[in-house]
């Protein structure tokens, strides 16, 4: 199959990745983790309004995610995937590399199932359904955004399965964090947020916007050498002119690495 900008589906072996497959036990939820992402979704909705890109915007709509109920993953599935080949597939957790890099190569996308209690709102260690949809999935309705994550996938998971690739695998992996993790785009003149790092935190957000990290032009050679912490706010950031520009990137990539 072919998707979006036309980018052809590599052969992938999905069996390291069988084992961290679950299902959704959508009727299991209470009415407490209900009620916990509608919160979650109220408080950012306004901030999402103004300062994320018109793309992520867009994508909220179309796969008609529900702002007082945690989200059905394969109603999600069912909207996204005419769009562009992508599935929201439920996983129990952490996946190692291989596992996590074969499902994003193949379209499927790691969505855990639980959600984080009411007395961890501001912040949970690990990602939980509102990190993972809220924050990633709306863009993955976008062609081009679809297609970048799906190459970064297919590389990784190459370079995942060869010890020589470890170290290409961690530039891979900065590449990752500067734009899907946290991305911020250039827009009639305004940065706007679109990374789901940004997109699904309130503190991160307000740095942005307050300007406190430096917001740099998107440079592939600085970012792949460009070290980050997962555990500090962020210091810098690189603005992108349009997802095609990380879609070039993801591309140029494949021919230097591995």
């Amino acid at each position: 199959m072919t998707i979006g900008t036309g980018l052809p589906e590599p052969a992938i072996d999905l069996s390291v990745a069988g084992a961290y497959q679950s299902e959704q036990d959508y009727e299991g939820y209470t009415a407490e983790q209900h009620a916990t992402w509608a919160e979650l979704v109220r408080r950012r909705m306004p901030q999402i309004k103004e300062h994320a890109c018109a793309e992520y915007l867009d994508g909220f709509e179309k796969i008609r995610l529900a702002k007082d109920r945690l989200p059905n993953l394969s109603a999600v599935t069912k909207l996204l995937e005419p769009l562009t080949g992508w599935n929201t597939t439920p996983v129990s957790g952490f996946l190692p590399p291989d596992a996590f890099f074969a499902m994003l190569a193949a379209r499927r996308f790691p969505t855990t199932t639980y959600i984080r209690s009411m007395d961890s709102l501001d912040y949970t260690p690990e990602p939980d359904i509102f990190h993972d949809v809220f924050g990633h999935v709306p863009l993955h309705a976008h062609p081009v955004l679809a297609d970048f994550l799906q190459h970064c996938g297919a590389v990784c998971a190459r370079l995942a399965s060869n010890d020589k690739g470890k170290a290409d695998l961690a530039r891979m992996g900065r590449l990752f964090w500067f734009t899907v993790e946290f991305g911020v785009i250039r827009e009639r003149g305004a940065v706007k947020i679109y990374g789901s790092g940004l997109i699904s935190s309130q503190a991160e957000s307000d740095a942005v916007i307050a300007g406190v990290p430096e917001i740099r032009d998107f440079n592939l050679d600085e970012i792949l050498d460009q070290k980050f912490s997962t555990s500090e706010m962020q210091g810098v950031l690189y603005a992108i002119e349009s997802f095609d520009q990380i879609y070039e990137a993801a591309t140029q990539v494949d021919s230097r690495l591995g």
